[in-house]
């Protein structure tokens, strides 16, 4: 029972994911709020295993559904008996005790864990940072500091959301911090001291050769575990800074090597995903003398436009920008330039700290499974706070020990031979059938529709309202598999010849 999910986000959508649940402080016996919020990010598993043995919701009146913001349009009570009774049995090995399976380095220096704080608003201040710290945050990428002056434009936000409301891309205008450079690192030298085993990155962006020189200079006098050079934002106002750094390999290896000259702490090149490919800025970060990479950093965008005032969001005084997109929306983006970085034999021997779109331990998962040593993150934590952290360290390190890891690092780069640059290596002489599960099935017909509009006319509704394949039709595409809403259509394990098809 490694993979397959009993319980899913959309059983508990109603969840608001509250600040100090009721729903907790209703039951009394349960953290019932810190439950749900594992189910939530995908830790069915751990959620199962913090359950006792007797539960206490066997004989209770579900005082916390009662209390609930959302009143009884929770299903907490049968989600904790589905989770005892169904997932708990199941389970095949213990939480984990402690961190030490997520220990990890960046370029050699320890990391409690992966996961990072990525440069941005969520590590601006030192009160922030001090706050993810105590959280269980291993360390942060400090917002971008600079000698220039910063003025904000308000608002500076914009998303694309789900069906509940919940961000599924995110769109930003925002800068780079707006405290001085003394002011900067003044907070490095207290978190330091307050902090003195988490990991402080901290993110630079020059205007010329010296200026980047001085900053990284600076960090690492100040305290500055590793530098982060910001070759990659998409939001600034003037020409040969940020992403237009980023898409001239020969001004990142220039950048690079003037930030190598004011330090000797690893220095990592973040780069653009605004460009075809990575590894031509990447291989010449390596030249400058960049010991890592870090990608990606938000995609050049727009999101929406009104029909009545004809302006994008976010508009700002009847204006608005193109600005940079980040959130669960970009992940498969993000994972494609990890690859190409990780099967890049020009880059062995090169830390890469991944990041966009992640949310959950498997999101994490899938970087580090492409080559990434460490892993950053801002948007999730602004829909949902730093108490994330929690929810991915412990899914991250269940999973771990339910495999037989010995420690993170031994799930690095395992599934970088089974991508391809192209297509031609599919193998395409069997056809792989659905399979349907009657049981789970409502009888909707959305199948029969997605397959006739969008596929090969394969399947029909019997009378009975249940769905019936053409096998003689059947190219095995899966599009039913994905649009059935009640999830009862599945691979099945049943292949046949192309040629055997055909004929």
């Amino acid at each position: 029972m490694l993979f397959e999910r009993t319980i899913l986000r959309e059983d508990l959508i109603r969840c608001a994911l509250c600040e100090d649940a009721p729903c907790t402080a209703a039951c009394g016996q349960l953290p019932v709020a810190k439950i749900l919020r594992s189910v939530w990010f995908d830790d069915e598993k751990v959620a199962a295993a913090r359950l006792p043995e007797r539960l206490p919701c066997v004989s209770c009146s579900a005082h916390c559904e009662s209390a609930c913001v959302r009143p009884r349009e929770v299903p907490i009570w049968k989600l904790m008996m589905r989770l005892h009774g169904r997932v708990k049995p199941e389970l095949e090995v213990d939480l984990p005790q402690g961190d030490d399976l997520l220990k990890t380095d960046l370029c050699g220096i320890p990391l409690e864990s992966p996961f990072l704080l990525s440069s941005s608003v969520v590590a601006s201040t030192y009160d922030m940072c001090a706050r993810a710290f105590e959280a269980g945050w291993a360390g942060a990428a400090f917002k971008t500091i600079c000698s220039f002056d910063i003025h904000e434009a308000s608002p500076r936000f914009s998303a694309i959301t789900g069906d509940n409301g919940t961000i599924v891309g995110f769109k930003n205008v925002e800068q780079l911090s707006d405290h001085s450079v003394a002011e900067n690192m003044e907070i490095f030298r207290r978190l330091k001291q307050d902090f003195p085993t988490k990991f402080i990155l901290a993110s630079i962006m020059g205007q010329n050769e010296a200026e980047w020189e001085e900053l990284s200079r600076l960090c690492e006098e100040n305290g500055a575990d590793a530098i982060e050079l910001n070759f990659s934002c998409p939001n600034m106002m003037d020409e040969g800074l940020g992403s237009d750094i980023g898409q001239v390999p020969e001004l990142v290896e220039r950048f690079t090597a003037a930030a190598r000259r004011g330090t000797s702490i690893p220095i990592l090149a973040k780069l653009t995903p605004n460009v075809a490919a990575m590894s031509p800025a990447a291989e010449a970060a390596k030249r400058g003398g960049a010991d890592g990479i870090a990608a990606i950093n938000t995609i050049k965008s727009i999101i929406g436009v009104s029909p009545h005032t004809y302006v994008s969001a976010p508009a700002v005084h009847g204006m608005s920008a193109v600005g940079g997109y980040s959130g669960n929306a970009v992940k498969p983006i993000a994972l494609r330039f990890i690859a190409e970085l990780g099967k890049n034999p020009k880059l062995q021997g090169l830390h890469v700290s991944a990041m966009g779109g992640i949310e959950t331990w498997r999101d994490a998962l899938e970087f580090i499974h492409l080559g990434a040593g460490s892993i950053q993150v801002t948007t999730a934590v602004m829909q949902y706070g730093y108490r994330i952290i929690e929810d991915l360290k412990a899914g991250l390190a269940y999973y771990l020990a339910e495999k037989g890891f010995g420690s993170v690092k031994e799930a690095r780069g395992l599934a970088l031979d089974s991508i391809s640059d192209t297509t031609d290596v599919l193998e395409r002489d069997t056809v792989v059938f659905p399979k349907f599960h009657r049981e789970k099935c409502i009888g909707c017909g959305r199948c029969v529709i997605s397959c006739a509009d969008g596929g090969h006319q394969a399947i029909r509704l019997n009378e009975d309202r249940r769905p019936i394949l053409d096998g003689k039709k059947c190219v095995g595409c899966h599009l039913c598999v994905l649009v059935c809403p009640q999830r009862a259509i599945s691979s099945s394990r049943k292949r046949i010849s192309r040629s055997r098809k055909d004929s």
